[in-house]
């Protein structure tokens, strides 16, 4: 069994939902920013999902853009990812997952990225921007390392998609609420939801939930019918805004909406 999927067992059998936090790696300096990790997972985060900046983040909102763009500028480079990873799994027992997009992986080498990512402790990928068609390469590699590789689920897709995507992922399937802009909340629940329900029947075993959620009341509803609710905008701006208190704060107010409902 995964370490991503024992994380979000423990949770459940704490009687909660689990807690998925992002942050960038490098900002506001790479210092800071593995000290945020760590800073997630003792205040409530049971996995964390950290991002390598990326020079062309496309499915990224403008907060997450300006972090990433300000780590870029501030000399982030590949070989930090992998040390913070290190330094950060040497302070808690937290799973980490890595989320890029693709291109880098390629450019730095897919099995140099997998070992490079299991050296340092990590537990998986999140790879927004590739489709288990196209990830042979991937999927070998991470069969190899024993890594997860955790693949995105949305709205839009097709039964037959939802299934290609469910036998392929390892860890969780991390659906989107929407692949556009946010909209209104309600309308964001009610697409997730239908989603997951629709991966459980695709054979899914785990499903998390991420876009557009922001506060203890969008994670207490994404419990209600996920098995765990990914934030990470909310958290790039309280980092921004107040450090790494402020952070801390977030992180425990977001964490007690995650308690499940009898």
């Amino acid at each position: 069994m995964s370490r991503v999927t024992e994380a979000i067992d423990r949770a459940r059998q704490a009687g909660r939902g689990a807690l998925i936090g992002y942050l960038p790696v490098g900002f506001p300096d790479l210092e800071t920013s593995i000290n945020a990790a760590i800073t997630l997972a003792r205040n409530g985060v049971d996995i964390i999902e950290l991002g390598p900046p990326y020079s062309d983040p496309v499915m990224d909102g403008a907060v997450i853009q300006e972090a990433t763009a300000a780590a870029l500028a501030g000399g982030f480079r590949m070989r930090d990812l992998f040390t913070a990873v290190k330094r950060i799994t040497a302070e808690v027992d937290a799973p980490v997952v890595v989320m890029t997009y693709w291109n880098p992986v390629v450019q730095y080498g897919v099995a140099r990225f997998a070992d490079d990512l299991l050296a340092a402790g990590g537990a998986g990928l999140i790879t927004p921007d590739i489709t288990p068609e196209a990830a042979g390469e991937w999927i070998a590699e991470s069969k190899r390392t024993g890594l997860d590789r955790i693949f995105l689920a949305a709205p839009t897709s097709s039964d037959e998609r939802l299934a290609l995507i469910s036998s392929s992922t390892t860890g969780f399937v991390y659906t989107v609420s929407t692949m556009g802009i946010t909209g209104e909340r309600q309308a964001l629940d009610q697409a997730a939801r239908d989603v997951v329900g629709r991966l459980k029947q695709q054979g899914s075993g785990y499903a998390c939930v991420g876009i557009g959620i922001s506060n203890p009341d969008h994670v207490a509803g994404v419990m209600e019918y996920a098995d765990g609710a990914i934030v990470g905008t909310a958290l790039v701006k309280s980092l921004r805004d107040g450090g790494l208190t402020a952070l801390a704060e977030t992180t425990r107010a977001l964490a007690a909406g995650t308690a499940l409902r009898s």
